[in-house]
């Protein structure tokens, strides 16, 4: 019987933009080291900016550096690197229904991704996720809180479903789209050597030396029909989805997670399922 295991590990330091792949990533309280500290916001109506509204996000790059600096990068625009704001006023900003407290990046950066974007934009900085944005209280247990991620603090995937999602979107009446690679879902962690959505079952698991709670699945958005080499838009995933994998009000691929403890991810570590 082949034993689950890690088999890839990913980071997005700016919310929205392109993926960094690592090798191993350090998990904290609200989310892995460095992912999802940074995002953009509207200038004039300080709301979150992500693929749903700027699908072009996912041709930038924003690297880590050391501090919590960022190195970002994009087509047409000179390289340019971002340091963590220092202490001083906090900006209230809304994210989907609720608000938080973060840190403006500063001019130089709103105008890097403002002139990409061609619409003025700021880029801003969670300071604090100890105490600034908590947990839905309907699925955290002990007052947990998470990043900028949309919602839990790690999302996880399994290449068995992906293959039988892509089945499914090839076996469909109108199959002109796919095979999808897994980029589409924007995971942080993704599994080899389960069954197909084997995944609906857990509720607590084990990856290596950290183990976690599964909270909920992940219901999916436009997001996913986003090429994430190229910006395009299609169908797929969401017109399989919503055929297959419609689960109460949410098309459904991947589980949410909620770290038990810190410690330490590697590519390659077996996943053990707790509950």
């Amino acid at each position: 019987m082949t034993t689950p295991r890690l088999s890839a590990l990913s980071i997005y330091p700016v919310k929205s933009l392109r993926a960094v792949d690592v090798h191993q990533a350090v998990v904290e309280p609200w989310g892995l080291a460095g992912d999802r500290r940074w995002m953009l916001v509207d200038a004039e109506t300080d709301t979150a900016l992500t693929q749903r509204e700027q699908p072009r996000l996912t041709l930038l790059a924003a690297l880590p550096v050391g501090g919590g600096g960022l190195r970002l990068t994009g087509p047409g625009q000179p390289p340019l690197t971002v340091v963590p704001p220092a202490a001083g006023p906090l900006r209230t900003v809304r994210l989907f229904s609720g608000k938080i407290d973060v840190l403006p990046a500063g001019y130089e950066a709103d105008a890097w991704f403002s002139g990409f974007l061609g619409t003025p934009v700021r880029l801003v900085h969670l300071d604090d996720p100890a105490v600034r944005r908590p947990i839905d209280p309907l699925y955290a247990s002990n007052g947990e809180t998470v990043s900028l991620a949309d919602g839990y603090p790690l999302l996880i995937t399994t290449t068995a479903s992906l293959d039988a999602l892509n089945a499914l979107i090839a076996a469909g009446d109108r199959a002109v789209e796919g095979p999808l690679p897994m980029n589409r879902f924007r995971p942080n962690a993704v599994i080899d050597g389960t069954g197909p959505w084997t995944e609906d079952g857990w509720r607590r698991v084990r990856i290596g030396e950290v183990s976690f709670r599964v909270p909920k699945a992940c219901a999916r958005c436009v997001v996913t029909t986003t090429d994430q080499g190229s910006g395009a838009r299609g169908k797929e995933p969401l017109r399989t989805l919503a055929r297959h994998r419609r689960i109460g009000s949410g098309l459904i691929f991947g589980q949410n997670l909620i770290p038990e403890h810190s410690g330490t991810l590697r590519v390659g570590d077996p996943l053990t399922t707790l509950e």
